[in-house]
């Protein structure tokens, strides 16, 4: 990595640890899913208790296959009585008016409440994970009234990072996962509520006036490297880096946000169960503090045994180079580990990082 990238990525973070940085994460998959059943549907194929959920509320879940290892992770939001930002172009829904002089129609469908148009989900996930997701969840709807409807292309995640992220969104404080709807500068979004800041969905159409306005108020884009840096810090795994479709819940240490042991049956329930009432992970997620940076998925050794794979990684000014991995669990926190062939060595450390 060049000095002059170093400085660049070392001016980023500051900006967001100390002010607001935007990272616009569209690529995220979105799934919306309609109808009278959505919720009980859900709450038989994800992990956590998305029927306990009211609207404006959300949650983080997994969908595990029936051996309980993971096929994608997804932030669950109760949009039912929320309704998305309007999109110019798009149909009114229901009986209204259609000569009325509504501002911008709702999406073909969309209802304000749920008495008036049943419940509505909506679900975002990686990139990596949106073909498995979707596939999945229109299998296993045949015979309920749901309706799934992927809106990756017709809705913008912009991510405010930051301490200043509430101000820029216009929001209040949201405790994570919590929804509010806001207008910025006249744009319609919804804010949400995340560990490091607030998200904003928004049309897809207003992606490019919202970053500016954000950048204008004092919340300038920032890089995917500098946000990961904060993620790897925290010490939050992310489906396609450190888990994957051999992941189980507990090996990612994702069961306390994740997992609910209290609702009723889902797919893989019974692994995860016997998993976390009666045996032990065979892996960990850990911090590595590294000796200089290293390429992702370089193998980990612990003398001669490999341990694990090297997830995302990245220079932190706080700590220096650091990531993250899954290792085996002899692989404690204190031993020292090889990264790949370049003698880049890595020190074991619980996370997440201080």
């Amino acid at each position: 990595m060049s000095e002059a990238v170093i400085v660049e990525l070392d001016a980023q973070y500051r900006q967001l640890r100390e002010e607001c940085g935007v990272l616009v994460r569209s690529g995220r998959g979105k799934l919306l899913l309609k109808g009278a059943e959505a919720a009980e549907y859900l709450q038989g194929q994800l992990t956590n208790d998305v029927e306990a959920l009211r609207p404006g509320e959300g949650c983080y879940a997994a969908l595990l296959d029936r051996k309980g290892r993971m096929q994608a992770d997804m932030r669950v939001l109760n949009l039912s009585a929320v309704p998305l930002p309007h999109i110019a172009g798009e149909k009114n829904s229901g009986a209204e008016d259609p000569d009325s002089a509504a501002p911008l129609p709702r999406m073909e469908g969309e209802k304000r409440s749920g008495a008036e148009g049943g419940e509505a989900i909506w679900v975002d996930t990686e990139p990596e994970a949106l073909a498995a997701a979707r596939r999945h969840l229109e299998m296993y709807k045949i015979g309920r009234e749901v309706e799934l409807v992927d809106v990756t292309e017709e809705r913008a995640i912009i991510s405010l990072i930051g301490p200043r992220s509430v101000e820029m969104a216009g929001s209040p404080a949201l405790p994570e996962y919590a929804v509010e709807e806001v207008s910025v500068e006249g744009i319609e979004c919804l804010a949400v509520g995340t560990a490091l800041g607030i998200d904003l969905i928004a049309a897809a159409v207003d992606r490019e006036r919202l970053v500016a306005v954000l950048a204008g108020a004092g919340a300038p884009a920032v890089s995917p490297e500098a946000a990961e840096i904060l993620r790897i810090e925290s010490g939050r795994p992310r489906f396609g880096s450190e888990m994957d479709t051999a992941t189980m819940p507990a090996e990612a240490g994702i069961v306390p946000r994740a997992v609910n042991f209290e609702k009723g049956c889902y797919i893989g329930q019974e692994t995860v169960a016997r998993l976390h009432y009666k045996g032990k992970p065979n892996r960990h997620l850990r911090g590595l503090s590294l000796s200089a940076p290293a390429v992702r998925g370089s193998a980990l050794m612990l003398g001669e045994k490999e341990v694990g794979k090297l997830g995302g990684s990245g220079v932190s000014p706080a700590h220096g180079p650091i990531g993250l991995a899954l290792v085996r669990r002899e692989a404690e926190p204190g031993a020292e580990l090889l990264v790949g062939e370049d003698g880049v060595t890595a020190r074991v450390v619980d996370l997440p990082f201080g």
